[in-house]
């Protein structure tokens, strides 16, 4: 049975795939290149997210999910078919069991999107685990004890922020706010300070390179290239980690504030043990230099990075579809 189940981390930037027994199995961005003239899908994953800001007008590549959920049904569904048929071989003798980590906050037509998608892509049954339940899992945090855990989790198209105990969140919020949307601020201040526009790959590199969210003692430089805002010819430009800084001040308080907002609205055994054992951060945007500073700045509590922030969801969903019987209570199963 574990051979037909399959954990998906469908996120906003990149779609991670956990075999049982094997782990990650694929971890590919969440892009696809469609054809404008018949609406064809020419490219899923890498080979899309190459084609982004190169393509002709007859080409489109777009991401299907914003903010952590579907924005082109049939795009999704196509994707997820992909990723699916891709694990399980090219002869599919059954149909999976599909489990796919969604954000806490989504409506029930949301998931109900998430769900039909899956069931259409070729899975015999389909499973929602709420992101921040599957982040804390793959973090290695014990959910299922009646001690206190926070994880926030800053993914591409979301924040995730929640407190644990007895297997199930107690208190959370989300925000979406995440990756993207920090792409896009840095983008749109390099081109008010430098006049220069640039593409999102580019402020994501910016941001990977040499991003920050507090000023460092050494700042660190980057050269780009772009167009001219004013007079539209191509310009090189060096940008620095203070840049990065500046930019994504308004995308940081959203995030602060949502967790804020969840400690403050904690039991009070459950915040003392939040306390005792400090904040676990998971996702691409804990990757910022120094965010986890900041953090324990501004909430009081100590806070530090998961290993592989990256994974941590993927991994979680995997975890939770090998066990499933154990975390039901975490997931909503809909069968086909």
């Amino acid at each position: 049975m574990l051979g037909r189940r399959i954990g998906i981390d469908l996120g906003t930037t990149n779609t991670l795939v956990y075999l049982p027994k094997k782990g990650i199995v694929s971890n590919e961005p969440t892009v696809v290149a469609l054809s404008v003239d018949d609406n064809r899908v020419l490219a899923i994953g890498k080979e899309a997210k190459e084609m982004i800001g190169r393509t002709p007008e007859s080409i489109i590549a777009s991401h299907p999910l914003r903010d952590g959920v579907i924005a082109d049904y049939r795009i999704c569904e196509a994707m997820l078919r992909y990723f699916i048929n891709r694990v399980s071989g090219g002869l599919r003798l059954f149909r999976p069991e599909v489990m796919i980590a969604a954000p806490a906050g989504i409506t029930s037509t949301e998931k109900r999107a998430v769900i039909d998608a899956a069931l259409q892509a070729g899975a015999k049954a389909a499973f929602i685990i709420k992101e921040p339940v599957a982040a804390a899992l793959g973090a290695e945090v014990p959910i299922s004890s009646p001690s206190g855990n926070m994880i926030i989790d800053i993914g591409g198209g979301t924040s995730e922020v929640a407190v644990i105990a007895l297997g199930d969140i107690v208190a959370a919020s989300s925000v979406r706010t995440g990756g993207r949307k920090m792409d896009q601020a840095l983008a749109n201040y390099i081109r008010r300070k430098h006049n220069l526009i640039v593409g999102e790959q580019t402020a994501e590199n910016i941001k990977i390179k040499i991003g920050s969210v507090l000023p460092l003692k050494k700042e660190l430089k980057m050269e780009i290239s772009g167009s001219n805002s004013i007079s539209g010819l191509p310009e090189t430009i060096i940008v620095t980690s203070n840049d990065v800084v500046k930019s994504l001040k308004n995308e940081l308080k959203d995030i602060i504030n949502t967790v804020k907002n969840v400690l403050q609205n904690t039991p009070p055994e459950l915040a003392a043990d939040v306390i005792d054992k400090g904040i676990i951060m998971s996702g691409g945007g804990s990757m910022l230099r120094n965010i986890d500073s900041l953090m324990t700045k501004v909430t009081g509590v100590p806070c530090h990075v998961a290993e592989e922030p990256l994974l941590a969801v993927a991994k979680g969903t995997g975890m939770a579809v090998e066990n499933l019987d154990a975390y039901k209570k975490s997931v909503l199963w809909i069968k086909s």
